[in-house]
């Protein structure tokens, strides 16, 4: 294995560093003229006949918001530009709250998703520490927002999705929305100093844990209203792009990441607290690979399983591996198991010789089981947030959201 895949080492370093600033160098002309993000292409080129999305828009200003402590030429820039697409066009100013997304004609995508919604807080308080113009206010409206809209207090989980004026809830809750509100409310929590966020991806992580104990491990991801798993849901659709039939295993994987840096952040030295949870991350964590890595005698992460741990979609989507290679190097530095770092290398491998594009920049979105190109549900590279966090996660501090760590300077 070569020394540029194995962790802790300085060509390791290098290898992430270097790709890094590819990444952010790809993704140069996402801005719209009013700030909405184009959905990249292939080589970087915008799609300007597809929507420019609230989501992808929140991931570009969260990522060169990064860049600006980076130093990377034309960040601060490319923040504002999405902040001002955040506060402009995508911005409802009659009901409130964010837009799905602007057609390529100007039109309004429908509906409200509390996804989109617990994006925009992420980029908000990375803009807040990039010191960006706007970014407070974006940050102070889009709490505000979300509390009123999404959060169950008494629940203690995120409802999924509205319709445009916020008169008609649908009925669909789903834990993707709440996996990015726990990414959200920690980044939150980190930048405002206020620990309500922190308490609240708290008992959103309880109940997940709940879930996923009781099943082997494997999250169900799609409820009922009043939280009764689906676990029959787009059984017809399983590829979807967000409500994929059956067990995902990068969301495992996900979950187990944002799980140990809740637990380090929320309870600090006492180890022996923080202990239970991340013994079950690590179960997510391994439950996840042995379903979905190398599960047909191709490397890669399958997208979905059955409840049985069987691959239904072969597909590698490159966010899975991205996830994969954070969280094998966060639970390696945390716990100091070889196995983890063991893996990291594997997928730093794979990452190498099959996902990154080493032509065009960036990273593959959609590789078939034989790990050919495929464009079915992700054509293009729509966005940077995945691909760039797997090149900064593995060396920055586990406790804190990836801006304030890199904005500290706070390294392993």
């Amino acid at each position: 294995m070569q020394a540029k895949y194995q962790i802790d080492t300085t060509e390791n370093r290098e290898f992430l560093r270097d790709n890094a600033e590819n990444i952010l160098s790809f993704g140069h002309r996402f801005p719209s003229p009013g700030g909405g993000s184009y959905y990249l292409g292939d080589d970087g080129t915008p799609w300007k006949e597809r929507p420019r999305e609230t989501w992808i828009t929140s991931r570009m200003c969260h990522v060169y918001s990064i860049g600006t402590f980076l130093g990377h030429p034309g960040s601060e820039e490319l923040a504002d530009a999405a902040l001002k697409g955040l506060r402009g066009e995508l911005h409802d100013a009659v009901n409130g709250g964010w837009y799905s997304g602007r057609t390529a004609d100007d039109g309004i995508l429908p509906g409200k998703a509390c996804y989109a919604h617990a994006f925009v807080i992420l980029a908000a308080s990375s803009a807040v520490l990039a010191g960006r113009p706007g970014a407070q206010e974006l940050l102070d409206e889009a709490i505000a927002l979300y509390d009123k809209r999404f959060w169950n207090e008494e629940e203690g989980l995120s409802c999924d999705t509205w319709n445009t004026e916020f008169t008609e809830l649908d009925s669909y809750r789903g834990l993707n929305a709440n996996m990015h509100s726990v990414e959200a409310f920690l980044a939150a929590a980190d930048v405002t100093g206020d620990e309500k966020f922190r308490v609240r991806a708290g008992r959103i992580i309880d109940h997940v844990l709940g879930w996923a104990s009781g099943n082997n491990w494997r999250i169900p991801e799609h409820y009922s209203s009043d939280w009764v798993a689906d676990l029959e849901c787009n059984k017809d659709k399983p590829d979807d792009q967000f409500k994929p039939y059956g067990a995902t295993p990068g969301h495992g994987i996900e979950w187990s990441r944002l799980i140990t840096q809740w637990a380090l952040s929320t309870y600090g030295a006492d180890r022996d607290k923080a202990a239970k949870y991340i013994s079950a991350a690590e179960n997510l964590f391994n439950r996840a690979v042995s379903d979905g890595w190398n599960a047909d005698g191709a490397p890669g992460v399958v997208y979905t399983t059955d409840w049985d741990g069987k691959p239904v979609v072969h597909d590698r989507m490159h966010w899975t591996l991205a996830e994969a290679i954070n969280t094998s190097a966060c639970l390696y530095h945390v716990t100091g198991k070889k196995e983890y770092a063991d893996k990291y290398a594997e997928f730093m491998q794979y990452l190498d010789e099959k996902v990154m594009d080493h032509v065009n920049g960036s990273w593959f979105h959609q590789l078939d089981r034989n790990n050919d190109l495929l464009t079915t549900v992700w054509p293009g590279k729509s966005d940077l947030y995945h691909a760039f966090q797997a090149m900064m996660i593995p060396y920055y501090a586990a406790d804190l959201s990836i801006a304030p760590a890199v904005k500290q300077g706070k390294k392993i």
